[in-house]
């Protein structure tokens, strides 16, 4: 492990007088006061390492605390944390060997550890693959009598099962890059649009994969349309634009009726967009359509182009419609193994801006970003290094790890406000009532106040650092 003491050992401490005081009552149900706390930092001098704080005090009449956490006010509920279990990332993991990599799949998905909750897959072939491929070559099959996932028995179900294994619960979603070549106007996976003949047989394909991963002992919890639906890639990989008419179609006519009335898998969630934050027009507008909308249990958003607030507009458009967060990545000419800060700081945005959940892209790539057959330079959540077989935990890793190895899945954020714009909080209440604020600081080190009931902690936050804190409440 990676911390000397973790979050489990520590909530040992405290757990029996808390879950005293916590039985019976609502968590929300009335002002508590903080007892004890404990926290962890990843700084340039180490990672999610266990820090020790002075005692909370109680606040003077003069105090102006630097952050206040009201656990009264309660917003979004988590799903979870974690990242894509794409192609070449499995790969990457079937070529370890086995004793080390279950090693460190019980590092990212075992609660004791990481505890990393969510992935996602790829419904055939994506840019970070080793070859292109879909699961019907066979032009004109509309019966879908040569489909097969047999190029994913080899190594991607292998380790989804190995995963699954370490973290039964562990929920997936997956998307397609592009449909069999056939079914698209030029007839290939390369980019290109969707041809409207083929939304029929599309759709059966969708409810094949979902199947047949079933079958395979990988059932699926979410799906979406297509990834990155606005874009065709100039070509350079496999991918597919859909209009918003023509996605709109596909799912109110053919997607949407064929998985709601199929008895096994009527409980797929159906996430639309899988793009970016500038597309949230697209949704609305299509939500708009009440049929389409009574398919859609959610809205998935990428961090590539413009600004988190941007997911505001759908709970304020449409109240209640879950948003989640599905793909962001570092890139090699970017600092990634020491940009932490940074990441928790976007994380933080996201979560603000109403996302249950976040999954970044690539678990695992090597050195060079590979493999892929695209032309992007993404950086793995962990790089691994193909000449020496060292792993090496980036930016991403650490600030997933901050939020993932603490807030569980059921907690809910909960308010946190403060003045001082030079670094960034959040804070969550997990389902035993366990306290959880994340605080990242890109500037320069200093302490900053925190108050929960009328109580005052002093954290001290070092230069690009995370500091995770944690505490119960009682009476």
């Amino acid at each position: 492990m990676f911390h000397s003491i973790d979050r489990r050992s520590f909530g040992a401490l405290v757990a029996s007088s808390a879950a005293a005081l916590l039985t019976g009552k609502s968590a929300f149900s009335q002002q508590r006061l903080p007892v004890s706390s404990y926290a962890w930092r990843t700084d340039d001098q180490g990672h999610h390492s266990p820090v020790v704080l002075e005692a909370w005090k109680s606040a003077s009449r003069n105090c102006v605390p630097d952050v206040i956490v009201d656990q009264s006010q309660t917003f979004q509920p988590i799903l979870g944390f974690g990242a894509a279990l794409t192609d070449s990332s499995c790969y990457l993991l079937s070529r370890m060997p086995a004793d080390r990599r279950n090693s460190f799949l019980t590092e990212l998905y075992s609660p004791q550890g990481m505890n990393l909750s969510v992935g996602r897959c790829c419904i055939g072939s994506s840019d970070y693959s080793t070859q292109i491929y879909n699961y019907d070559d066979a032009p004109g099959d509309t019966k879908l009598e040569h489909f097969s996932i047999a190029h994913d028995e080899v190594y991607i179900l292998p380790i989804l099962r190995q995963a699954r294994a370490i973290r039964p619960d562990l929920f997936l979603h997956a998307s397609p890059w592009s449909p069999p070549g056939w079914m698209k106007v030029y007839g290939s996976m390369l980019g290109g649009w969707m041809d409207r003949d083929y939304l029929a047989p599309f759709a059966t394909y969708m409810l094949r994969f979902l199947s047949a991963y079933k079958e395979a002992g990988v059932p699926i919890q979410a799906i979406c349309t297509q990834n990155e639906v606005e874009t065709d890639q100039h070509g350079m990989m496999p991918a597919c634009f859909w209009t918003p008419q023509m996605e709109a179609e596909f799912i109110r006519d053919h997607l949407g009726p064929k998985l709601r009335s199929d008895a096994q898998l009527s409980k797929t969630q159906l996430w639309l967009l899988d793009y970016n934050y500038i597309y949230w027009k697209r949704v609305d507008w299509q939500l708009k359509d009440v049929r389409l909308a009574s398919y859609v249990d959610g809205v998935a958003f990428h961090g590539y182009e413009g600004q988190p607030e941007q997911m505001d507009e759908i709970e304020r458009l449409h109240p209640g419609m879950p948003i989640y967060f599905t793909e962001w990545s570092s890139e090699l000419k970017s600092n990634p193994a020491g940009d932490w800060a940074q990441w928790a700081h976007d994380l933080t945005k996201i979560l603000q801006s109403g996302a249950r959940n976040i999954t970044l892209w690539n678990l695992l790539l090597d050195e060079n970003g590979k493999p892929e057959v695209g032309p992007f330079d993404c950086v793995g959540v962990v790089t691994l290094n193909s000449k020496t077989g060292e792993l090496v935990r980036n930016g991403q890793y650490w600030a997933l790890y901050h939020f993932s190895a603490h807030v569980n899945r059921g907690a809910r954020r909960i308010h946190s406000e403060g003045g001082d714009t030079n670094f960034t909080h959040i804070a969550f209440q997990n389902p035993d009532g366990e306290q959880v604020l994340v605080l990242s600081n890109q500037g320069f080190p200093r302490s900053v106040q925190i108050q929960s009931g009328d109580r005052i902690l002093e954290v001290p936050l070092s230069r690009n650092s995370i500091t995770t804190v944690t505490w119960r409440s009682t009476s």
